[in-house]
């Protein structure tokens, strides 16, 4: 992937990657902040500010406005808010690529949070933290990051906050999180696709040069201090019992990184894994069990997940276990080895092909690590892992006591789980 790194003097980036012959091209405007960079009074605020970024600027003073340039020249575009990333992107045929970058870009840098939208939003985002409460294998992971984490850290509160703080925002809360949050050393501006890059990037410089210098905003860090296994469960009348099964583990840029990687692809990346033979092929306990390692700058953790019947939940969580000690207790077979690794390069190069991921990668790395990770270089470090490396790091994080289980269903706390976590 050839790219080009432009930093403007207020410390803006630019990141341009030309696609040759490429019918598509995308822009995404990113910023380094989210629900970590909230109090708990402010729990929400990020993705709410988010969804109104789309409600009318200057420009264009409306939401219909902004939605029917977009779709008149078939546009996909969207936003998101995670822990510590926001990101607004379109992506075009590249004939309308102009179209694309002075929307995202008037969007953000010209919104003007109108009183009368934020009061409409409330609802529709209060509908929205209903919709996901009814689906559990979606919420999940917030029982998980407010145990492992602690529901004290932002870290471990939701993304899209408590009713309470939703209906209690006001105009000043979101302007003031704006200043404070987006400034240009914690903002990128990316485009992949094809499009004339000394063109593209004038309008960039144009656009988002004026903005005035303001350092990046601090957030909390984290500093873990597990001493035995956690449990915490969601008690939900609900079909299906959802599971998340994890240990605090490495950040970005950790030197057992990609270790790390072929690990939780052994045990839970594809249909071949040796969680997702052992728990659905051989003993159909569930239909959906996987396994990934989550960064950030300063932590993460390695986890499980899957959604069984009620009855089959301790079971489930003894399955997964037994697969934590086996793989601490013998090296993984050179083909299994290879095999993990020729997925993880394979998925990563199919997910890279297309400009809307370029571009977002683009983006996130630099956001996480201030530098554009290649698909060359995750190659080249999955390539370098040994079995032992694997080994080793399985002994370092699956420890009893750094289990965390996290349930959503219609159960209790029970000796059997707090005894099964201990072993």
């Amino acid at each position: 992937m050839r790219y080009h790194i432009h930093t403007l003097d207020n410390g803006l980036r630019i990141a341009l990657a030309p696609m040759r012959d490429a019918k598509a091209a995308t822009v995404v405007v990113m910023s380094g902040t989210g629900s970590r960079y909230e109090n708990k009074s402010e729990n929400g605020l990020a993705h709410f500010l988010e969804h109104m970024f789309f409600k009318g600027t200057t420009k264009r003073p409306g939401a219909r406005i902004i939605s029917e340039e977009l779709d008149a020249v078939g546009s996909v575009y969207n936003a998101f808010t995670s822990k510590e990333r926001t990101a607004y992107y379109a992506k075009v045929d590249s004939r309308h690529l102009d179209t694309a970058l002075d929307v995202i870009s008037d969007i953000f840098l010209n919104s003007t949070l109108p009183q009368k939208e934020i009061t409409k939003e409330r609802g529709a985002i209060i509908q929205e933290i209903d919709m996901y409460e009814d689906m559990p294998m979606r919420t999940i992971d917030n029982v998980f990051d407010a145990l492992i984490f602690g529901a004290d850290h932002p870290l471990g509160r939701t993304i899209l906050g408590p009713k309470e703080n939703i209906r209690a925002f006001s105009r000043k809360d979101f302007a003031s999180y704006f200043t404070r949050n987006y400034t240009p050393a914690n903002t990128v501006v990316c485009i992949a696709g094809e499009f004339a890059e000394k063109d593209v990037l004038a309008k960039i410089e144009r656009e988002f040069g004026n903005l005035t210098p303001t350092p990046a905003p601090a957030c909390a860090s984290f500093v873990g201090a597990q001493t035995g296994p956690r449990l915490a469960i969601k008690h939900k009348k609900t079909d299906q019992t959802q599971l998340m099964l994890g240990v605090p583990a490495y950040p970005y840029e950790h030197k057992d990184e990609y270790a790390l990687a072929v690990l939780s692809t052994i045990l839970g990346g594809g249909m071949s894994s040796r969680l997702f033979l052992e728990v659905r092929e051989k003993r159909g306990l569930a239909y959906s069990v996987h396994a990934w390692a989550e960064k950030y700058p300063d932590t993460g953790y390695f986890v499980v997940q899957a959604g069984v019947e009620h009855g089959n939940l301790e079971k489930t969580v003894g399955t997964i276990l037994a697969e934590f000690r086996k793989i601490k207790r013998a090296d993984v077979e050179k083909t299994e080895l290879a095999k993990a690794k020729a997925y993880i390069q394979g998925t990563r190069t199919l997910a890279l092909e297309t400009s809307d991921a370029i571009a977002e990668n683009m983006a996130t790395s630099l956001i996480n690590i201030g530098r554009v990770r290649t698909l060359d270089e995750i190659i080249k470090g999955i390539d370098a892992v040994t079995a032992a490396d694997v080994q080793r790091v399985a002994c370092d994080i699956l420890r009893s006591e750094k289990l965390n289980l996290a349930v959503i269903g219609p159960h209790r706390e029970s000796d059997q789980l707090h005894t099964l976590l201990k072993t």
